[in-house]
């Protein structure tokens, strides 16, 4: 593959996880939203309300989600830099993208060993984590020369 074809294929890499990472701060605003006004939240399965009511679900008064929102918004900033060539925002994304990484499976500890309940939207958040997480690793994978 031509370098510059290469850079272009990267490129599409990190707009689609700018894209994916809006669905992320969707539902990441939604959980901060319906937890600060303490409006009741809309789920198909029961889980939800154990989970988002649980003591993990916020530090301080500070929920999760409200956190999680400000990595979606950052990951969204830093791949729209990394498509269009700032090579600084790579590094910088792909360390916010370990921490999520990382937090998501601590999550998904405690709701399946801890709290014994799964929380859809929680869910959600870590599948849109991981997946970050295989497009940016994929994105540093391919070698470029630009």
């Amino acid at each position: 593959m031509s370098p510059s074809r290469s850079s272009k294929n990267i490129a599409w890499l990190y707009l689609i996880a700018a894209l994916l990472s809006l669905i992320g701060l969707a539902d990441s605003i939604y959980l901060t939203v319906e937890h600060l006004t303490g409006q009741t939240l809309r789920c198909t399965y029961s889980g939800c309300f154990e989970v988002l009511g649980s003591k993990y679900s916020h530090i301080g008064n500070l929920p999760l989600a409200a956190l999680g929102a400000i990595a979606y918004f950052t990951v969204f900033d830093l791949s729209i830099l990394a498509a269009f060539g700032y090579r600084f925002a790579r590094p910088l994304l792909a360390a916010l993208l370990a921490l999520m990484f990382l937090m998501t499976l601590w999550l998904l500890y405690l709701q399946a060993f801890v709290i014994h309940h799964f929380c859809q939207y929680c869910l959600l958040s870590a599948a849109v984590t991981i997946t970050l997480t295989a497009i940016v690793l994929a994105g540093r994978s391919w070698k470029t020369t630009d």
